[in-house]
């Protein structure tokens, strides 16, 4: 196991699901699962390396000392412990996102499908179906404002993939609440994002290479939703500032979606309709191509703080992070 250079990280407050199982049972990768307060006291699965309540408090990581406990970023826990122990690619995902039998990724660094620079916000989900369909994230007046970028096939290096969902994908609590209706995406090539062209992406199937595993860090002081949303917004202009891109793949895995209440889903929401453009502005300001991925990650929290989008302690929080790298 510690000789994996490849690890999942999941976390979860419920027994071993499906998509847990089969994620197991992957070859040349190990899967690593958080638990929580609130995760079954026996909670045991084949092949996977199971972080409980007391397991967690034993590693030692500087972050631990102010982690919230019951929160989706109990996560990065899992992430630590990948890099504790060589991971060269860390994929995130979540219990409720059952991969299909192809499930992967491609290389990071290629010939790909590339959308043109400087487009702003965009749907990635319209290259992929014709539904009606966003992800969460996207400004709220894009949505009836689709764009025709130019595309060309380009070289590029990839900092981070994110694969679709099918079934139930990552959308906002405004299409769940008008519509709702599924979706099976289509099957075609990589898409890459160029520099100043963005998307949100999530949490939910995405891999990160070595480099910027400092940018997996999840802001724990937002509203639950907004949080893997915000870090991706953090994550782009670095990443642009680095010399890579974004990546998106066809849908790799089928959600089924564990259950929610869609209107708290909408409140957890609001301030993400609010903040999004801004967010990006502020990041993109304090960020540099001279700064280290690092400094430029902090940079950026501390841009978010001045604007009133995070908090104090968040920036604390990012602080003891940086510690273990």
């Amino acid at each position: 196991m510690a000789t994996m250079k490849k690890f999942i990280i999941i976390t979860s407050i419920f027994e071993p699901t499906e998509a847990v199982r089969k994620f197991a049972s992957l070859k040349d990768f190990q899967l690593v699962v958080v638990g929580d307060m609130k995760s079954p006291a026996t909670w045991e699965c084949e092949n996977v390396v199971y972080l409980g309540v007391d397991d967690q408090k034993k590693m030692g990581f500087p972050i631990l000392e102010n982690l919230p406990f019951n929160h989706y970023c109990r996560k990065m826990l899992g992430y630590l412990y990948a890099i504790s122990k060589g991971a060269e690619i860390i994929i995130d995902t979540d219990d409720d996102n059952i991969p299909y039998e192809n499930w992967s990724f491609p290389t990071f660094s290629g010939e790909f499908d590339t959308i043109s620079k400087s487009q702003g916000f965009y749907n990635i989900y319209s290259d992929f179906t014709s539904q009606k369909i966003w992800p969460r994230g996207l400004p709220l007046l894009d949505i009836n404002h689709p764009k025709n970028m130019i595309r060309k096939t380009e070289h590029s290096k990839i900092g981070i993939w994110q694969g679709l969902a099918d079934g139930d994908p990552d959308v906002d609590a405004i299409y769940r609440l008008v519509d709702n209706t599924p979706c099976t995406f289509e099957k075609r090539a990589p898409i890459v994002l160029s520099e100043g062209t963005i998307c949100p992406f999530n949490s939910q199937n995405t891999a990160f290479r070595k480099e910027f595993f400092p940018l997996l860090y999840l802001p724990s002081f937002v509203t639950f939703r907004f949080t893997d949303i915000l870090r991706g917004f953090v994550a782009q202009p670095i990443l642009w500032k680095a010399g890579f891109n974004l990546g998106f793949t066809e849908a790799t895995v089928f959600q089924e979606r564990n259950a929610h209440n869609y209107v708290r889903d909408f409140e957890s929401e609001i301030p993400m309709y609010l903040n999004t453009e801004k967010s990006i502005e502020i990041i993109d300001k304090h960020t540099s191509s001279s700064n280290s991925v690092i400094d430029n990650l902090y940079s950026a929290y501390i841009g978010l703080e001045k604007e009133g989008i995070v908090e104090n302690r968040e920036v604390k929080l990012l602080e003891t992070w940086l510690k273990s790298f």
